[in-house]
């Protein structure tokens, strides 16, 4: 399984608006999931060996982001029928497991991961307050590895920022991860 990286961040970007329903059936759009902060979206999945070696984090540090006033949503856009361990099921028994303090959208069409240009799980996009990319980078230093007290926190930290200033730092280190799943035409 080959790691792949998404572009870097293309500051200013807008957020494409969307509706996805949730593991409990709830539809959100945009406004209903941005904070007074801003926004950060995620790309996961359940089956990613990526996803899964920092889900623990993700679930940390998303707390701290949502206490910032932003809104967070993770998004599964993978091509359930050739993966199965991504089906809407196992999307919900994922988000009672990790108890998900934020909605897990299921992106059945694969249309909100196109228009966002997702490229792998996990994949961060984070809004200010305006609706504009100002983070798309990696969770943090460890990747895959157990975190070492030199982990850095790039995600917390870029959010801490963007609430402060509306601008994401400079320089961002993209994610890594599986790719995007997608159906074939």
């Amino acid at each position: 399984m080959a790691a792949i990286s998404p572009p870097v961040c293309d500051f200013g970007w807008k957020a494409p608006d969307f509706e996805l329903p949730d593991t409990a059936g709830k539809r959100w759009n945009l406004a209903s999931l941005s904070g007074s902060s801003g926004l950060l979206l995620m790309f996961i999945c359940n089956h990613c060996p990526y996803v899964m070696s920092v889900i623990d984090r993700l679930c940390r540090d998303v707390a701290e982001v949502q206490q910032l006033g932003f809104g967070v949503a993770a998004i599964m856009s993978n091509d359930t029928e050739a993966y199965p361990d991504d089906s809407y099921d196992n999307m919900q028994r994922i988000a009672r497991q990790y108890g998900f303090s934020f909605p897990y959208l299921f992106d059945a069409t694969q249309a909100v991961a196109r228009a966002y240009g997702a490229a792998c799980t996990p994949d961060f996009f984070g809004f200010n307050s305006k609706g504009e990319l100002q983070y798309r980078g990696r969770l943090d230093s460890s990747g895959r590895s157990p975190v070492t007290p030199e982990t850095r926190r790039e995600l917390v930290d870029a959010m801490q920022l963007i609430a402060a200033t509306g601008k994401g730092p400079e320089h961002q280190v993209a994610s890594i991860g599986c790719s995007i799943k997608w159906k074939t035409a």
